[in-house]
């Protein structure tokens, strides 16, 4: 089995920093209280003879370390908590009913709580969450037939004037022109690697990429203007095949995606990423065999560009591009994450 790890001084480092772009690359074990931790954990920071380092939670617990208590390292980083799941499923049942400090309360659930995981994972407050929602919901609505008036009431707005102030302030157009506008509804879905961005409209895809890439909110506001559209939190009936592809992937059982793809760019773009999915799982190819590839070899470094422009991390596999000496160069997700990937698929290919 290929070493996963990187480099013992490198992850000690990363340990001391609680540097978040480690999470799911490996585990530190601390010998001397028996537990083991997430890169990140806040609890103070062990000696460098005092720690070992372990790939999968199933090694350390092997190992006879048991989880740490701060950290929660056998969940996801990010997980959805269990005292929040109840919460999530009722809106998921009904998106378009108000949920007051009130309500909350009547259901066992500190109203500030909420409000602070939103805050954390989301960038939004609950309200707002709730209200994204129903404005999607009402989107939809309009652009399928309904009266503005109908889908304001449907959506528990008790005025027609304070559904469309709220309906104009979250997408930036008024109910009216839903027929003709599109929205992007965006939700995270977790991995092994850290939280994922997903963005969907009706025809697909159209982003996928790590919460914490810095070119994130650049990505955003391309598909604004490549699909006429606003950003909204929300549900899609795509999330769920991506997400069951996805898992099935980290597992070792899939190899290829079936979910629909919308990749809105330059002819040349098109050409690459297209090009990109071309390269079977467990290969490889540098840069200017890509450039080859689309028959532009001269065309190496626009080609490196396109690749940095790629809104969809794995599916579009630009992690199996590297530098023509063998070394891994230029990923958004970071280096790491692209080491973890190749590595990953590599085992899968060898079953």
């Amino acid at each position: 089995m290929p070493n996963l790890l990187p480099d013992e001084n490198t992850m000690y480092q990363a340990l001391l920093n609680k540097d978040k772009s480690f999470e799911g690359i490996f585990f530190v074990a601390v010998k001397t209280t028996g537990i083991f931790c997430r890169p990140s954990c806040t609890a103070r920071k062990p000696r460098r003879e005092n720690v070992e380092f372990y790939a999968s939670t199933k090694d350390a617990l092997h190992h006879g370390y048991r989880p740490c208590k701060v950290c929660h390292p056998m969940s996801f980083s990010g997980e959805i908590p269990k005292w929040l799941n109840p919460l999530l499923d009722e809106i998921s049942e009904n998106s378009d009913q108000r949920l007051t400090d009130w309500d909350l309360r009547q259901r066992g659930i500190e109203p500030s709580r909420v409000r602070r995981w939103f805050k954390k994972h989301h960038g939004m407050t609950f309200q707002a969450y709730l209200r994204s929602l129903r404005i999607n919901r009402s989107v939809g609505r309009i652009k399928f037939g309904d009266k503005v008036i109908e889908a304001a009431y449907e959506s528990g707005y008790e005025s027609l004037s304070g559904f469309t102030e709220s309906f104009k302030k979250m997408t930036g157009f008024s109910p009216n022109k839903s027929g003709v506008k599109n929205v992007i509804t965006v939700t995270r879905i977790l991995t092994p690697l850290g939280p994922m961005i997903a963005g969907a409209i009706e025809e697909g895809i159209c982003l996928l990429e790590f919460a914490d890439r810095r070119m994130l909110e650049t990505q955003f506001k391309r598909l604004r203007k490549y699909l006429q559209a606003e950003i909204i939190p929300g549900e899609h009936a795509h999330f769920e095949q991506l997400n069951n592809e996805l898992q099935d992937y980290f597992s070792g059982k899939r190899t290829t995606f079936s979910v629909p793809l919308v990749l809105p760019g330059t002819d040349f773009q098109k050409k690459v990423w297209a090009e990109l999915q071309t390269i079977n799982k467990g290969e490889t190819r540098s840069y200017s065999e890509q450039a080859k590839a689309i028959g532009q070899p001269e065309a190496v470094r626009a080609v490196a560009r396109a690749n940095g422009d790629n809104r969809i991390a794995i599916l579009i596999p630009c992690h199996r591009v590297i530098g023509k000496n063998g070394q891994l160069v230029g990923y958004g997700g970071g280096l790491w994450r692209k080491k973890y990937l190749l590595q990953l698929e590599s085992r899968v290919s060898l079953k």
